[in-house]
């Protein structure tokens, strides 16, 4: 049976690999990763200013060792999905980028301690909550991935609460399985274990 913090710890592994100062997790870091449905690998490029010439093969871990400033984007499909690290995850830009029938999916962690999860879709939040506290749940129909949360548990108690606590390694474990139920792929096996691409900016 598999921990239920196995995406977190499979995630934070994958990234941070020997060498790296054992201070560092994704909340120093700032982890962000975008999914988006409806856009092939041109228009990815053309959105986020992309050069394909430079497309690399590559495995996750190779992002951080190429992550100075104008570095590359770790840029990975799936089905209909495309993923790309880091990813934006502002509503200015992520709004007109689902228009017209496309859907999105941002995950981010910053050095804040914030954490969040939006679905997007016809250039509107239809979900929206922070994994690590997900209450309240935001957007124009917060309750249309209810039908995907079965078995999933998200951190909903204080600190006070010491009785089946979901602590923060499995609420990051269950946002990410959403998003594999969502986009129909394995995060694991098809996402932080693959090869997929670094592209360089233009």
């Amino acid at each position: 049976m598999q921990s239920p913090t196995h995406l977190h710890d499979l995630l934070i592994s994958t990234i941070f690999t020997e060498g790296l100062d054992d201070e560092m997790d994704l909340w120093t870091l700032g982890f962000s990763a975008l999914w988006v449905k409806g856009m092939d690998r041109d228009a990815v490029a053309e959105a986020f200013s992309l050069d394909l010439v430079t497309s690399t093969p590559s495995h996750l871990n190779e992002l951080l060792d190429n992550s100075e400033e104008g570095g590359p984007t770790w840029v990975g499909e799936a089905g209909e999905w495309t993923c790309i690290i880091p990813g934006p995850t502002d509503d200015d830009f992520l709004l007109p980028l689902t228009a017209g029938g496309r859907e999105a999916l941002c995950f981010s962690m910053d050095m804040g301690g914030h954490d969040h999860f939006k679905y997007l879709k016809d250039g509107e939040v239809v979900v929206a909550f922070q994994p690590t506290w997900p209450d309240p749940v935001h957007g124009s129909d917060p309750h249309a991935l209810d039908h995907l949360m079965e078995g999933l548990r998200f951190q909903t108690s204080g600190g006070d609460v010491i009785e089946d606590r979901v602590d923060e390694g499995e609420s990051i474990s269950s946002v990410l399985t959403l998003i594999g139920r969502i986009t129909g792929t394995d995060i694991a096996a098809d996402w932080l274990e693959a090869t997929h691409s670094l592209v360089y900016p233009r």
